[in-house]
């Protein structure tokens, strides 16, 4: 249990720094819009799926330059996480968000169609 809640703490810290460095320190264009949504690492903190997001469709581009920036991400972070092992960095696209803002849409158009068949009534 304990090392569970450590992985965990390791992967929000993972996800902060990566956040940072991609505000501050990454140059390509193609992975300045993206959000880190959440990191999850293994528990012998080999590998950490880093999930990410970009709202304007631009996915496998961000993906790509992410992919790229990797080594340089994995260095800075062996700088400022004093870990035995510095995980490997795997990029997957979180689709929840773009899920999530689908689903509000579709809730708005049904509470707007049932106020115009309440003013029909």
């Amino acid at each position: 249990m304990a090392n569970f809640a450590r992985t965990e703490r390791v992967g929000e810290q993972i996800q902060r720094e990566i956040a940072e460095l991609i505000r501050l320190e990454i140059n390509d264009p193609r992975v300045k819009l993206v959000t880190i949504t959440g990191v999850d690492v293994a528990s012998d903190y080999s590998h950490a799926k880093v999930f990410f997001t970009r709202l304007d469709g631009k996915q496998d581009e961000a993906k790509q330059g992410l992919e790229r920036a990797a080594g340089f991400l994995r260095s800075r972070l062996a700088h400022s996480l004093k870990l035995r092992v510095m995980p490997q960095l795997h990029f997957v696209y979180d689709a929840s968000v773009e899920r999530g803002s689908h689903l509000s849409q579709l809730i708005d158009q049904a509470v707007a169609s049932d106020l115009h068949l309440d003013e029909n009534k």
